[in-house]
């Protein structure tokens, strides 16, 4: 009735104009301004105006609802900022949807249609301005920004030969187009560039056999995403979708030039990084800028070299590094002006403006006689000089012992150089006659001093315990026992491992940890800690080194290597001798007593996190060792993040790393599960046929064991002929079946494995895992195991108890639990 009046007033003819809209639709007579929002139908993205950080610049832009952190994955007018939201307006105008800021645009659809009646904010995070039909005339998946949300495409066109990109924000506090970007090329690989030419990481072409590209091989496993690549004469795009739509998860391309993919963990109201390329941030192209110089192993990576300051420490506190750094002192090119050079040693070289002249020239004259010349190095194999003018990119700080350092000579002003004190030759003379006359007094005191360090330098490199605990050793002792880290034994997400000898003759291995943050004192606690932690099934720490970011701890050396090295093939074709079953079987329960220790009988529960073949070593009879064992405890809580760093484990990750649950020992059952399946069939789980087709063997031993098929089909080849006890093989792939149950409650303790394994206990036929079998859900009763004198009629949660407190007549005595 109100309406009606106001729109039949006598006074006057008014235009009716129906005002209301849905909650997640601009029409043509709503506009967007100041707080208000847009709100997808299912509550999962808000649309609105918002301020980054401290910034104080507004934008349009897209963000998740529900979230206690706000995310942005999309922005309208990302160069373009406004100043006030409460003045600015996001409204249909003719044929567009656009922004303006008063009476300017500020940004726009750009469509030369005029039959756009609305713009909806759909519940995939698109926003989609449609016609009066309701077909799309544009949508933000097709101008995406630095997120890429599952549904969207990344295309290339083959017409125009132009790609999508996906391009970073300049800063957390600017979203305006950063200097990295990713696209799809005519070769069906995705690649990151640095401003747009500059390639720094591909993913290798699509696959179409195995459906992965070719250099992203943790796709294979991959059971939370479902890839998918099309092609056809126009374009070509590759796409994603959840199978659980319960998850939240998205791509960006960050500010640190690193695609990261990332999945929203409810329990600690944050996002976990699951995955991102390229690994180390230092290979990200130019990432420090001119000048800078990056190093992988420093908080920030990035630093400048002395003589220079960052460009814009504004910039460098918001880890946007592009701007690089600048000279403290400008350089003077004229008679009489002294430029002199700072020594960088073992550097990667910068690869851009080099200029090359034969040796013959002294480098350092060469540069010093052209005043464009900014450093210069020597490159021995080809007896050249290098030269660098202008901007100086991508320069790296290297490790110590990596072959691939140079040394590089910055020009600096001589002011900048580091000197001594100016002091006069009579200064001089006297200085050196206090030191030499101070020599004499102290020679006896040094001389004391020496021998009480040599004999405890002494009975460290004998791995002596002076406290009762662990040999405390120097990280020169250690350089010298590994001959300089020359003898590599492998190496993984937490270091390498390198062999070394004692004085005594003793042979060690040597691991040189990275990632490692505590502080001298933390560090030497827990190292003490873990030594104390005694078990025939875990590999003995002897000793450690702590000398400031040097950290590293010694072990007992395996002869017999890594179980990996037995069970595989190498990628040069090499085979070691082939291990038969009943040694297998006994490395299988070694390795879970082992386990069991570590998560029922310490004294607080250690979750290994890294179960894999790789870990286990084998002393000279082949017994099973659990290494690294203590690195989980060593570098925090925060496994997530380590994990990620990890290759080649992502196929022994449970399921509850990505959904966001809290991390208990049965993450350890998970792991253990899938390599037990190793062990039996004596290849990777997945592997390619030679019908290019991918094969994935927990599938075939699941489909196997639920329909009571011939369980010998799962040996490993090569023990064909071998007398194999069929039980044994069976109790073998029916644990390893259970230990892989999506739910974590399924799955048996390790130290019920032990008993299933020793044959205390009878194991049940396991369901088929539902990420396995196309998720798939099992409604049958989930059960374990049985008593071997029990009836099967006993419910799940019966058995378990009764197991866990009752004597089976056939349960045996483990000597080892207690060791």
């Amino acid at each position: 009735m109100v309406s009606f009046f106001f729109c039949t007033l006598s006074s006057f003819i008014f235009l009716c104009i129906h005002v209301s809209s849905a909650a997640d639709t601009i029409s043509a007579n709503f506009t967007l301004s100041g707080d208000q929002t847009l709100l997808s139908s299912n509550g999962t993205f808000k649309m609105g105006f918002f301020k980054p950080g401290n910034s104080a610049n507004f934008y349009i832009g897209m963000w998740y609802q529900e979230l206690s952190i706000q995310t942005i994955v999309w922005v309208a007018n990302r160069d373009k900022p406004v100043s006030d939201k409460n003045t600015s307006v996001l409204r249909i105008s003719e044929g567009n949807l656009v922004l303006l800021d008063g009476n300017n645009l500020v940004w726009s659809t750009g469509l030369n249609s005029s039959s756009a009646h609305d713009a909806v904010l759909q519940d995939d995070g698109n926003l989609v301005l449609r016609d009066d039909s309701g077909s799309p005339l544009w949508q933000s998946f097709d101008h995406l920004g630095d997120t890429w949300l599952p549904g969207a495409k990344i295309r290339y066109d083959k017409r125009t030969k132009k790609s999508q990109r996906l391009t970073s924000w300049t800063s957390s506090e600017d979203p305006s187009p950063g200097l990295f970007s990713l696209e799809l090329d005519e070769s069906t690989a995705y690649k990151i560039l640095w401003n747009g030419s500059t390639q720094y990481w591909s993913s290798g072409p699509w696959n179409s056999q195995s459906k992965i590209f070719d250099s992203v091989p943790e796709m294979r496993l991959n059971y939370i995403y479902n890839f998918s690549f099309f092609s056809n004469e126009t374009e070509s795009y590759f796409t994603y979708s959840l199978y659980n739509h319960a998850n939240v998860s998205r791509f960006a391309m960050d500010v640190s030039g690193q695609i990261k993919q990332f999945t929203w963990l409810n329990n600690n109201n944050q996002w976990n990084l699951f995955w991102s390329q390229p690994r180390q941030q230092c290979q990200v192209y130019a990432y420090c800028g001119s000048f800078g110089i990056c190093n992988d192993k420093s908080q920030p990576f990035c630093q400048c070299p002395r003589g220079f300051r960052p460009a814009s420490q504004k910039d460098w506190d918001l880890k946007d590094y592009s701007a690089g750094c600048v000279r403290s002192t400008e350089l003077q090119c004229s008679r009489g002006v002294i430029n002199e050079f700072l020594p960088l040693t073992n550097v990667k070289l910068p690869d851009n403006n080099s200029e090359g002249l034969l040796g013959s020239t002294s480098c350092r004259s060469a540069c010093l006689g052209n005043c464009s010349c900014m450093a210069y190095a020597h490159e021995e194999t080809s007896n050249r000089c290098l030269m660098w003018s202008n901007d100086v990119l991508n320069l790296q700080q290297l490790e110590e012992d990596n072959s691939e350092g140079s040394m590089f000579y910055l020009r600096l002003s001589a002011s900048d150089m580091p000197r001594n004190s100016p002091s006069g030759k009579s200064n001089k003379v006297m200085i050196i006659g206090a030191v030499l006359g101070s020599l004499g007094v102290v020679a006896l005191v040094l001389l004391a001093v020496i021998l009480i360090l040599r004999s405890l330098r002494m009975k460290r490199m004998r791995g002596e315990k002076s406290d009762g605990t662990l040999a405390a050793f120097s990280y020169r002792e250690l350089q010298n026992a590994t001959k300089n880290f020359s003898e590599k034994l492998g190496g993984g997400g937490f270091g390498s491992v390198f062999k070394g000898a004692l004085q005594d003759s003793s042979v060690i291995a040597v691991k040189r940890l990275e990632g490692i943050s505590q502080g001298e004192k933390q560090f030497r606690t827990e190292v003490v800690t873990i030594g104390t932690i005694q078990h025939m099934n875990l590999v003995r720490l002897r000793g450690f080194c702590s000398e400031g970011n040097k950290k590293l701890l010694v072990y007992d050396y395996m002869p017999n290597g890594s179980l990996d090295s037995h069970l595989f093939i190498t990628q040069t074709g090499e085979e070691k001798t082939v291990l038969g079953w009943k040694l297998r079987y006994q490395i299988a329960l070694g390795t879970a007593r082992g386990l069991a220790y570590l998560h029922d009988e310490c004294r607080d529960c250690i979750i290994h996190c890294d179960i894999k073949p790789e870990n286990i070593l084998l002393d000279s009879q082949f017994g099973p060792k659990v290494a690294d064992f203590g690195l989980a405890k060593l570098v925090g809580r925060d496994f997530s993040r380590v994990l990620t760093t990890m290759r080649g484990t992502r196929g022994y990750l449970a399921p509850e790393w990505i959904s966001g649950v809290a991390i208990t020992a049965k993450a350890d059952v998970y792991s253990y599960g899938m390599m037990l399946f190793e062990i039996v069939s004596g290849r990777r789980n997945t592997e390619q046929s030679e019908n290019g087709k991918v094969r994935f063997f927990p599938s075939v031993a699941a489909t196997v064991l639920t329909k009571d098929e011939d369980i010998r089909s799962l040996l490993d080849p090569r023990l064909e002929g071998e007398s194999v006890d069929t039980e044994e093989l069976t109790r073998a792939c029916k644990v390893a079946c259970w230990c892989i149950q999506d739910e974590e409650s399924h799955r048996p303790a390790m130290s019920q494995v032990v008993q299933i394994l020793e044959g205390v206990l009878e194991v049940n036929t396991p369901p088929f895992p539902r990420s396995i079998q196309a998720l798939v859900e099992n409604d049958g009763s989930v059960v374990f195991f049985t008593e071997s004198s029990s009836s099967s009629s006993h419910n799940s949660s019966q058995k378990q108890n009764h197991s866990s407190s009752s004597s089976s007549s056939k349960k045996t005595t483990n000597n080892n639990s207690s060791a």
